[in-house]
């Protein structure tokens, strides 16, 4: 878009003539010009003009003196009011003489090219001593946006039509902090803690968390006959395992910040050797569970009992590494609070928080363990256990399914194939490293050959699964799981589609999603694609933005960061003109149904 002039136009500038002599100045000029209407043609001309080089007093004006006076008159003048131009682009006058009253209309037209979206409507804003135009930024700009000032005229029109224009400077306002988190005060860090003790505890219930939980509910039915010191240990080498694992991942999400990254909680799960990597590590935990091979330290021992208490403490410990290494696609509720803390804070307060969301996941099992009177309920063992341990395998195999789909997602059959195929040749490598395992009970000193072999074999077979990976890794990945739906009302998310759909006075729901998250699946089936609730976006026209995490994204971390949150599932509904709603993060049909008609009757 650009600006033109219609009809007779005059173009005034003050000319000073230097020198005296001679009576008249002549003038000369170049001139460059495009005539448009359905096409533009370019057009130029040279041009002179002779006038007396002064006039006397009494002379009278020319006949061209009252076009001067016209174009002078029809200048716009310098704004009486205040002007900024606030952090989300928008361009906002201040002063009194303002109202709804006065002010029907008005536009902004900028002196420099390529700041605004010219073609976009500017969504006009009046309350009483304040006027607002939301303006949207070029296509072309890469820089941080409204960080310069913005030159141009405002046109103000009243309800008789009447149009006075003003030239404006609208200074760039320092972007407010957000309230996220709350102040680093002594209530403000014991609220941030508890969240994140809270969050923790409740992370035990998520269904990431599950086949986790199984292995430990295997671990506690192996104790309900062992001693009060073999409990307590077991709980704390669990307990050291969570926290440490939480603790390193904190600090290195805090590290990855503060030298400018938007990485967000969950951000392992976007690469997909870290996702093929843990279904790999479940399906030798599943493995194992099934009595195909069994974990030991040291020499072998002589009894399958010894090699269980040798194997106690440091299964244990990986327990709770693997605990937290599944529970980060679930953001629980109070995690966003707790998390967004963490990385907006000092870092001693946000490896704190970090620590006491590995607490509150290690809490529930700690307690079990260190409490006689629940400690002493539990099962004594038996041949029982055996059935449990390998019926428990099940759902680490379906984990693996999950992460299985997940990759498929993020590259594609061809990274589909390398993780099944090397899952086969792990299994290969596992039961020959049984084999070796059996024969050294049976026939002794041979356990170390075997199991030298049963390795070689197995690192040999990781690395032409992972030659086969780094093959495929540079095809195009699907857009994602969810692009099946980005048809009709559900789009792509960007920031660009969000504020045109706004100011169009568009109503726009905004999901932010991954297909890692099992929360954000389970709302997407649960809630969102309810009949009732897709009856209710279509009978309010409301344009769904879908923002897929499952890779990594700048657009969409920069976004969630805006809003203080580091991790998905994330909900934001914008009524037309309106400021968004944030949603809760365990969605309901009657929820988001109760939320939506309530915007409508306030708007």
């Amino acid at each position: 878009m650009a600006y033109a002039y219609t009809g007779s136009v005059l173009l005034s500038q003050t000319l000073h003539v230097v020198g005296s002599s001679g009576s008249s100045v002549t003038l000369k000029a170049t001139a460059d010009w495009l005539v448009c209407a359905d096409v533009c043609v370019p057009e130029n001309g040279e041009f002179t003009l002779t006038l007396p080089r002064s006039a006397s007093a009494s002379s009278e004006e020319s006949a061209e003196a009252s076009l001067f006076h016209a174009a002078e008159a029809a200048l716009p003048q310098t704004s009486p009011f205040q002007t900024t131009l606030l952090p989300d682009g928008v361009l906002q006058m201040e002063g009194a003489g303002l109202s709804p009253e006065m002010v029907k209309d008005a536009w902004f037209l900028p002196l420099q090219g390529g700041m605004i979206r010219q073609t976009a409507p500017q969504k006009l804003t009046v309350t009483k001593g304040r006027v607002s135009l939301s303006l949207l930024p070029d296509a072309s700009q890469h820089a941080p946006l409204w960080q310069v000032p913005l030159s141009g005229v405002v046109v103000l029109e009243d309800k008789a039509g009447e149009r006075s224009a003003m030239q404006v400077f609208a200074q760039p306002v320092t972007p407010v902090a957000s309230p996220m988190p709350p102040p680093f005060t002594a209530p403000g860090i014991a609220k941030v803690l508890l969240f994140a003790l809270l969050g923790g505890v409740i992370l035990n219930l998520m269904p990431c968390v599950f086949p986790v939980l199984a292995m430990k509910a295997l671990s506690l039915a192996r104790m309900g006959g062992a001693g009060r010191r073999e409990q307590v240990e077991s709980a704390a080498f669990y307990a050291c395992g969570v926290v440490v694992s939480f603790g390193a991942l904190g600090a290195v999400m805090i590290a990855l910040r503060s030298v400018g990254s938007v990485a967000g909680w969950g951000f392992q799960f976007q690469s997909s050797g870290f996702v093929v990597a843990v279904c790999w590590l479940l399906f030798i935990l599943a493995l194992n569970l099934l009595g195909v091979f069994q974990v030991t330290t040291g020499k072998l021992a002589g009894t399958l009992d010894q090699m269980g208490r040798t194997q106690g403490r440091s299964g244990d410990v990986l327990t709770g590494f693997l605990a937290v290494l599944v529970a980060t696609p679930c953001t629980a509720p109070f995690m966003g609070v707790a998390i967004a803390g963490a990385l907006a804070g000092p870092v001693l307060l946000g490896m704190a928080v970090f620590l006491a969301m590995g607490l509150g996941l290690a809490a529930p099992y700690v307690l079990i363990a260190t409490v006689p009177g629940l400690a002493s309920r539990l099962p004594r063992p038996g041949a029982w256990m055996e059935v449990l341990k390998q019926f428990l395998a099940f759902p680490l195999l379906a984990s693996c399914v999950w992460l299985l789909w997940v990759v498929s997602v993020q590259h594609g059959s061809s990274f589909v194939l390398v993780t099944a195929g090397g899952a086969v040749l792990l299994a290969l490598g596992c039961w020959l490293y049984g084999l070796g395992q059996r024969r050294a009970m049976r026939e002794g000193g041979a356990f170390e050959t075997s199991m030298a072999y049963g390795l070689a074999v197995l690192c040999g077979i990781l690395s032409c699964v992972g030659l086969g990976m780094a093959l495929s890794s540079d095809q195009t990945a699907p857009s994602s799981e969810m692009a099946r739906k980005q048809s009709g009302a559900v789009e792509p998310f960007s920031e660009s589609r969000l504020a045109a759909l706004r100011a169009e006075g568009t109503p726009v729901f905004v999901d932010m999603t991954a297909s890692w998250c099992i929360t954000c699946m389970v709302n997407e089936r649960v809630a969102l694609e309810a009949p009732s609730v897709r009856a209710l976006f279509d009978q309010h026209h409301i344009v769904t933005l879908r923002g897929d995490w499952t890779n990594r994204d700048e657009a969409i971390s920069v976004y969630l960061k805006k809003h203080g949150r580091d991790g998905v599932p994330f909900y934001l509904y914008y009524p037309p003109h309106q400021d968004g709603t944030t949603l809760p993060q365990i969605l309901t049909p009657h929820g988001v149904i109760d939320m939506i008609t309530h915007s409508v009757d306030h708007s």
